[in-house]
């Protein structure tokens, strides 16, 4: 029963570092976990990151693992990516979601989506 609103995405160079942002709407203790995904043209949805709301369980897709971090700002009831070290391949649109628990998230099992935000990564 979450809205979802995604922003920060845009063009950035190979190596260059983007934050996109997702405002969550509703009582954050009605949803388990909330995550991000990403979708390439042509390509399946795919997980990228997750994090469950007590904080202490963060996945992560191995592709990202050490550049991308995910966080949230309890108080303003927004999740966060910060990407770095981006390449070329990271290019995709990027999602929120909401779920019921980080193992679900990582299954793609959602209850919400954003509307999702382009990154594209220049060589």
């Amino acid at each position: 029963q979450v809205q979802l609103v995604e922003s920060g995405g845009g063009l950035v160079q190979a190596g260059g570092s983007l934050r996109l942002s997702c405002a969550a709407s509703g009582r954050p203790f009605s949803t388990g976990a909330m995550g991000w995904f990403r979708q390439a043209p042509g390509k399946e949805r795919g997980f990228v990151a997750a994090i469950n709301w007590s904080g202490d369980i963060t996945p992560y897709a191995d592709s990202v693992k050490g550049r991308f971090t995910i966080s949230r700002d309890n108080a303003k009831n927004t999740l966060y990516l910060q990407m770095n070290s981006l390449k070329p391949e990271d290019t995709a649109a990027y999602y929120c979601a909401a779920g019921s628990s980080v193992v679900l998230l990582r299954r793609r099992v959602t209850n919400s989506w954003g509307q999702g935000t382009q990154v594209t990564v220049s060589s």
